[in-house]
C-alpha cells in the first residue's frame, strides 16, 4: 500500500483532545484522519478545530446520520473508538460488521458477561465478513517501554515469591475526568475504569493469569461512587500470591509494581525525571547491585502505530488471515475486567475467595 491509511475517530471528549489528537499528529506520516465524530455537531467541530492543524482534510461527522456516512465510505480502513465505556461495545460491533478494523478504548467491556457476548458476536462477524476486521483495545500500558522491557527482566528474577502493586491515584476534582458522568454511573466506578491499566501491567509483567482473589472494598472518599478503595489477596495459576491495593484519590499520588524473586526484585514505579512522565525501572540482584533505568511514556502512541501497522498489512493480506498485534486483542482486555470483576465481587461477599472467570 503506497499511501497512507485512512482512520475516523468515534468520539470528541477530553481523551481524544488531549492524547488521540496530538499522538496521532506525531506519526501524521503514517496515517490519515478523516473524520471525526460526536453525537454533537459542536462537539465535533470543536475537536476537528483542533486536528486540522495536523490534517487539514479532517470533517465533522455527527449523529447517527454522520455514523452512517463513515460506516459507508470505503476509504476508511480503521476507525478509533473513544466514547463512554458502556456504549463502546454496540458501536464497535457495528463498525466491525460493516468491515471496519476497531480500536476500542478500554475498558473492554462493561463486565465479562459483556465481554464474553461481545466476543460470541465478533467470531460471527470474522466468519462472514470478508478480510476478517480487527478488534483491537487501546491499552496502552501493554505499549509502554518500561513493561515492555521490564518484561525482558522478569526471567533473571528466578522463581517469583511476591508481588506488590500499590496504586494511590489522583481522581481528584482538579482531574478532567473527576466529573465524567458515564464514570460515575460504571458498575464499579473509577476502580474498574481506572484499574484495568493496573491489572494489564501486572499480567504482562508476570506472564501468568491471576486465578482466585479475596478482596475488601470500602467507600470513604463520598465525592467519589463507591468503592474507592479495594485491598486483594491474589494467586496466580503459577503459585506465586500477591497483594493488589488501589485508593483512587490520595493526597500524595503513587504507582508501583513490585516483584520479588529468589533471584532478585524489579520495581516499576511511576515518576518524573528532567520534566518528563514515566516509569522508573529498578532491578536489584543477588549481587546487590541496583540498576536504573528511566523511560518516559510513549505508550498511546506505540499502540496508535501497532493498529495503524496492523490494518495496513491486514489490508494487503485481505485474502488470508492477518495475525494481529496480540497485545491489542480485545481478549486481553477482556481478561483485565474479569480480574477486577473479581475482586469486586469478593469485595461484595467480604472477601470470600472468587475464582477468576475465564475469558
Amino acid at each position: 500500500m503506497n499511501q497512507q491509511p485512512t482512520i475516523a475517530i468515534i468520539g470528541a471528549g477530553i481523551f481524544v483532545k488531549t492524547q488521540y489528537i496530538p499522538r496521532l499528529s506525531e506519526i501524521s506520516d503514517l496515517v490519515s484522519v478523516k473524520y471525526i465524530w460526536s453525537r454533537s455537531q459542536e462537539s465535533a467541530e470543536e475537536a476537528v478545530g483542533a486536528a486540522q492543524k495536523y490534517f487539514p482534510q479532517v470533517e465533522a461527522k455527527w449523529g447517527e446520520s454522520g455514523l452512517d456516512d463513515i460506516i459507508l465510505d470505503t476509504s476508511v480502513l480503521g476507525v478509533a473508538v473513544v466514547l463512554a465505556g458502556q456504549t463502546q461495545v454496540d458501536i464497535s460491533l457495528k463498525l466491525l460488521k460493516a468491515g471496519k478494523h476497531v480500536l476500542q478504548e478500554k475498558p473492554a467491556a462493561v463486565s465479562v458477561r459483556e465481554a464474553e457476548t461481545a466476543l460470541s458476536c465478533y467470531n460471527s462477524i470474522c466468519a462472514k465478513v470478508p478480510g476478517q476486521p480487527i478488534w483491537a483495545v487501546a491499552e496502552n500500558y501493554r505499549f509502554e517501554p518500561a513493561f515492555v522491557e521490564s518484561k525482558k527482566l522478569m526471567a533473571g528474577l528466578g522463581d517469583l515469591m511476591s508481588i506488590q502493586v500499590i496504586v494511590e491515584g489522583s481522581m481528584n476534582s482538579s482531574n478532567p475526568y473527576f466529573s465524567s458522568t458515564w464514570r460515575r454511573n460504571f458498575n464499579g466506578g473509577f476502580v474498574l475504569d481506572m484499574g484495568v491499566h493496573f491489572i494489564a501491567g501486572l499480567r504482562m509483567l508476570v506472564g501468568s493469569e491471576v486465578d482466585t482473589v479475596s478482596a475488601t472494598t470500602s467507600h470513604v472518599d463520598r465525592s467519589l461512587p463507591p468503592p474507592d478503595v479495594i485491598s486483594s489477596l491474589f494467586q496466580l495459576e503459577n503459585g506465586c500470591s500477591g497483594v493488589f491495593v488501589m485508593v483512587v484519590s490520595s493526597k500524595s499520588p503513587k504507582i508501583v509494581w513490585r516483584l520479588v524473586g529468589l533471584n532478585g526484585t524489579l520495581q516499576v514505579e511511576r515518576g518524573n525525571q528532567e520534566g518528563k512522565h514515566g516509569y522508573l525501572v529498578s532491578l536489584s540482584t543477588v549481587d546487590g547491585q541496583t540498576k536504573n533505568s528511566f523511560y518516559p511514556f510513549s505508550g498511546v502512541t506505540e499502540e496508535l502505530k501497532a493498529f495503524i501497522h496492523d490494518i495496513t498489512h491486514a489490508t494487503l493480506q485481505k485474502d488470508s488471515r492477518y495475525e494481529a498485534e496480540p497485545r491489542s486483542s480485545f481478549l486481553e482486555g477482556a481478561r483485565d475486567i474479569a480480574v477486577l470483576e473479581a475482586m469486586l465481587e469478593s469485595g461484595m461477599k467480604q472477601g470470600i475467595p472468587v475464582k477468576v472467570q475465564r475469558v
